[in-house]
């Protein structure tokens, strides 16, 4: 049977299971559309998922991602901070922010130990709204008003191309001790973002605290799914510090579970991901004495500094991170610096005190197909100790070609909502008849137009 024939007979098969709410197994949409993900159904549960197969009907469009993350060094942001340059909204407007930040709270015991302060988060979210929403305002809005009329956002091949778009809008925003993680999106992408979801792994005391760890956020977009994974790694600077730090990163790996979903049968591990871009304070630094360290930061010689970084050995050697991508580094060591200054930090020997090398922290990696990275460097705000660093990918999204298909509506978390909130109203025979002519119904109109 050809492919688009058996995907035509399997969805409404979707919505049949959804209807009287019974497990997919075997019967699945994504179990069925392959003898390879047929196999899947049979392996244990801590198996990675198969990926999807690329499907005939689909329109890939292509998107703007931006992502950042930034050490604030528990700083409360000033009111009048201004972030454009960080976020880059002053000549251009993307599609997705992806925004980590590590201790926006001091990591005292009583901020690990005690309850979240949730107007730190607020702050920095009302900071990025305006900032993003102000770029709107003085580009993209001109555009429309020259435009004269609303135009039709899709299908496009090149998302960022339309000239139509709403405000920002935060889809995810969580807080773990002093990590924070802040998703926004174009107010004209939100209906098509499905199934956010977080979870949450402590590595820091005890091996379970906040203070350190990742928050992890995933989502779809159409019919691709995203991973986001921000990072506080263990910190030190001692030899075999490194190893501290693999441990810390294989444990979020193994550790962070997102749910299965109700007859979904989602990704639960963060590598299960289509697209995954993993970003933080990893806190790797340069395996060279200290003076040596000065002497070439000083001199910009960073062929000579990146050879021994300890990220890239972690990496090369497979202790760490094995399969994932980096782009190349071309700007200064992010860490550390004295408050306020250029200066990097060098007071040594006094008590109380601790010697921090210059060292690149502060990282971004990813993994997975359809990610294009177009720029990887550091911003100059001079906030706390720490430079932000930030990246910007062009990032492939599956679609179908028909945004607005019945099947779309059936695959979608909206009609399983439905079905989980007024399904309990009707009888069995009500249910049998409905999915009956659900069943004829949606496949005439599939056929017609979706294939």
């Amino acid at each position: 049977m050809a492919y688009n024939q058996r995907e035509e007979v399997i969805w409404p098969r979707l919505v049949a299971n959804k209807c009287f709410k019974r497990p997919m197994g075997n019967s699945s949409f994504v179990a069925d559309l392959s003898s390879r993900d047929k196999a899947r159904s049979a392996l244990p549960d801590d198996q990675p998922i198969a990926k999807r197969p690329q499907e005939s009907n689909k329109n890939p469009i292509t998107y703007r991602l931006f992502a950042s993350t930034w050490n604030v060094g528990g700083i409360i942001p000033p009111d009048d901070l201004n972030l454009e340059d960080w976020l880059d909204t002053r000549n251009n407007s993307h599609d997705i922010y992806v925004l980590g930040f590590q201790e926006i709270v001091p990591l005292s015991c009583t901020n690990v130990l005690g309850p979240e302060k949730s107007k730190i988060t607020m702050k920095w979210n009302s900071l990025i709204r305006a900032t993003l929403n102000k770029s709107l305002s003085n580009s993209q809005k001109e555009q429309e008003s020259k435009a004269g009329e609303r135009q039709k956002v899709y299908p496009v091949k090149n998302a960022s191309s339309s000239s139509f778009v709403q405000d920002f809008r935060c889809i995810i925003s969580k807080q773990m001790v002093g990590i924070l993680v802040s998703v926004w999106v174009r107010g004209d992408l939100h209906r098509y973002i499905l199934r956010t979801s977080v979870s949450c792994v402590g590595c820091g005391l005890m091996g379970c605290l906040g203070n350190k760890g990742a928050i992890s956020v995933r989502f779809w977009l159409h019919e691709t799914s995203f991973c986001f994974v921000c990072c506080h790694l263990t910190s030190g600077g001692r030899e075999g510090d490194e190893v501290y730090r693999n441990s810390d990163a294989m444990e979020i790996l193994s550790r962070t579970t997102f749910p299965r979903g109700h007859s979904l049968n989602l990704p639960q591990k963060i590598l299960d991901h289509d697209r995954v871009v993993l970003l933080g304070d990893l806190n790797y630094r340069i395996s060279l004495p200290e003076s040596r360290t000065r002497s070439l930061v000083e001199r910009k010689e960073w062929k000579a500094l990146l050879d021994n970084d300890q990220l890239r050995g972690e990496v090369n050697s497979g202790r760490a991170f094995e399969g994932w991508q980096e782009g190349v580094i071309t700007f200064s060591p992010t860490y550390k610096y004295f408050p306020n200054s250029d200066t990097y930090y060098d007071i040594q020997g006094k008590k109380g005190k601790k010697k921090r090398a210059p060292a690149w922290c502060d990282r971004i990696l990813w993994t997975g197909r359809g990610l294009k990275q177009m720029y990887y460097n550091r911003c100059e705000s001079k906030l706390s100790d720490h430079r932000p660093v930030r990246a910007l990918f062009y990032v492939d999204v599956d679609a179908p070609r028909n945004l607005n298909s019945l099947r779309s509506f059936f695959l979608s978390n909206r009609f399983e909502k439905l079905m989980i909130n007024h399904g309990e109203d009707f009888t069995e025979d009500d249910q049998k008849a409905s999915v009956l002519l659900l069943w004829w119904f949606g496949q005439r109109l599939y056929t017609i137009f979706c294939v």
